[in-house]
């Protein structure tokens, strides 16, 4: 765990769609309307309602966000952050993924949520660098937290022990 100011960030090996927060983020597509992975997983607990709501969304573009709420999912909100594909980092990958993370933030402080939990944004079938990820991830968090007050608690849902490593370690690095 690391605090900064009045939030804790957490790492926690965790199916994400099981959290009790305010709002999960969904590691979308620029459609919006389901795929794979977390994606897929969300949609699935959600139920066909949240489906329904994102096709009234006219997608999302890559570094965005837009947020729906969570239908049957015990969080209030889902917010669709459609992270980059990994391209060798020549195409602003790095800043694309920051940017889900500050709108994601931003969209959180919108709906008053004091909880947040994040996937690890593109590093499945996107291919971003795990490490690098991380790091952009929780740089982006403590940077956007003095514009998200009402955000308390931010949890990384980790889909594995060794996910879960590169955010402890971040952690550890940054006390």
């Amino acid at each position: 765990m690391l605090n900064i100011g009045d939030c804790a960030l957490q790492a926690h090996v965790v199916d994400i769609t099981t959290l009790d927060v305010d709002a999960i983020v969904n590691a979308a597509n620029t459609s919006l309307l389901g795929g794979g992975g977390v994606d897929g997983a969300i949609h699935r607990a959600a139920g066909p309602d949240l489906l329904r709501e994102c096709e009234t969304l006219g997608g999302c573009a890559t570094g965005d966000a837009k947020i729906t709420a969570g239908h049957r999912l015990k969080a209030r909100h889902v917010i669709h952050a459609v992270g980059p594909v990994w391209h060798g980092g020549e195409r602003g990958e790095a800043e694309l993924l920051a940017s889900c993370y500050r709108r994601s933030l931003g969209l959180a402080r919108e709906a008053k949520a004091t909880s947040i939990a994040f996937p690890a944004i593109s590093c499945g079938v996107y291919r971003f660098p795990a490490d690098d990820a991380v790091r952009i991830a929780v740089q982006t968090v403590i940077d956007t937290l003095p514009h998200a007050q009402s955000v308390e608690r931010v949890i990384f849902a980790c889909f594995d022990e060794a996910m879960y490593s590169r955010y402890q370690a971040e952690f550890e690095r940054r006390l």
